[in-house]
């Protein structure tokens, strides 16, 4: 699904030391030439959030002292001298999953790697294991053969439960400095970031912690040290930290992280519209072409109209409830369509004519 909204331009920096590795369309993943193209990022209108107490929350030095053995340096390599292709390095930044050896990083950080190493806070590294990507989330999961001394997890947050004010702190190696802290608040809630393979991230947290290049992968912590986000994109007029960086949230981490260590793999359910919100719910703007959305007979809007300066599709189905809980915003129906899986049988209460109706849906498969 896709919604559709004012496009607001994102700078996403991800560069390498000759040329962008893979598609490169992360925001923080750090080198020495080169240049990403833009991607978005929206704001859209959800309920609040419970808001996360932090009185009794630690010092940015207690969180630094605690967590900054467990956050990871990453170098990807790509490119075969032996094919007449000149290697290319990216770096990014990364933490430690579980005992297990399993870190968690940016998609972005390692596409297209043929050799990816993984560089702790004493020095020690390690060639690391691709373990699984989801181009959706832009996450990845590698993992290490490194000593259990090395190997000290840090919590997973809700990040549900954050709120706006709250205090952050970013870790990560930006321009490769290793063990670099930096801290803020979340500024917003709820954006929305486009994913490297043009998917929507949604409920990402927006802070003004200071993220640069070589940040990407690093984590978002709360003032209890805990994982909230994974740092990965900055919107930025100069190309440098304007103050506005995005994370990937820590419930998302947590459902597609756990499946990468189980399967090495991530399928998304898909419905397969374009909407955009509406008073009451969502609009079908556009019903693609053999998806579970056409089967079940959903309708596109056939026209529009303007109220109060605003133009609004017409003559379609209006989306107001999925499996009974209501829909009030286009990222609210993606995340509950995202909170599926493919094959799932969903309810989706609609108004067509200005009647109610309820269809059922099998959810597919999310296509690449």
């Amino acid at each position: 699904m896709e919604s559709r909204s004012s496009r607001t331009p994102l700078v996403v920096i991800g560069l390498v030391a000759a040329l962008v590795l893979g598609l490169g369309l992360g925001a923080t993943a750090f080198a020495l030439l080169g240049n990403d193209p833009a991607t978005v990022v929206r704001q859209v209108t959800v309920t609040d959030s419970e808001p996360e107490a932090v009185a009794d929350g630690l010092s940015i030095g207690q969180i630094h002292d605690r967590a900054w053995k467990s956050v990871v340096e990453i170098a990807a390599t790509a490119g075969s001298p032996s094919l007449g292709e000149a290697p290319t390095r990216a770096q990014g930044s990364g933490f430690v999953y579980d005992r297990n050896g399993h870190i968690v990083t940016n998609q972005h950080v390692v596409a297209g790697a043929t050799s990816i190493s993984v560089s702790f806070w004493n020095g020690s590294a390690f060639t690391a294991e691709l373990v699984g990507t989801d181009p959706s989330t832009d996450l990845a999961v590698l993992r290490v053969d490194a000593p259990p001394s090395l190997l000290e997890p840090l919590p997973l947050g809700d990040s549900s439960k954050v709120a706006v004010g709250d205090g952050v702190i970013a870790m990560g190696s930006p321009f490769g400095l290793e063990g670099t802290v930096t801290s803020g608040i979340v500024s917003a809630l709820h954006r929305q970031m486009t994913a490297p393979n043009n998917f929507t991230i949604t409920d990402t947290i927006q802070t003004d912690a200071a993220i640069n290049h070589g940040s990407s992968g690093g984590p978002l912590l709360d003032l209890r040290g805990r994982v909230i986000g994974v740092n990965a994109q900055i919107e930025s007029d100069s190309g440098g930290w304007d103050g506005v960086g995005f994370a990937i949230p820590s419930n998302t981490v947590r459902l597609i992280a756990a499946q990468l260590v189980e399967k090495g793999e991530v399928t998304h359910a898909y419905l397969g519209i374009t909407m955009v919100a509406v008073p009451g719910g969502v609009a079908v703007t556009e019903v693609r072409s053999g998806t579970p959305a056409e089967e079940a007979g959903l309708r596109a809007a056939t026209g529009a109209e303007t109220v109060d300066g605003q133009e609004r599709p017409t003559g379609g189905d209006v989306i107001i409830a999925f499996d009974g809980e209501k829909i009030a915003s286009a990222a609210a129906l993606q995340s509950a369509v995202d909170a599926r899986r493919s094959g799932d049988e969903v309810s989706i209460t609609i108004i067509r004519g200005g009647k109610r109706r309820t269809i059922a849906v099998t959810l597919a498969a999310r296509p690449s």
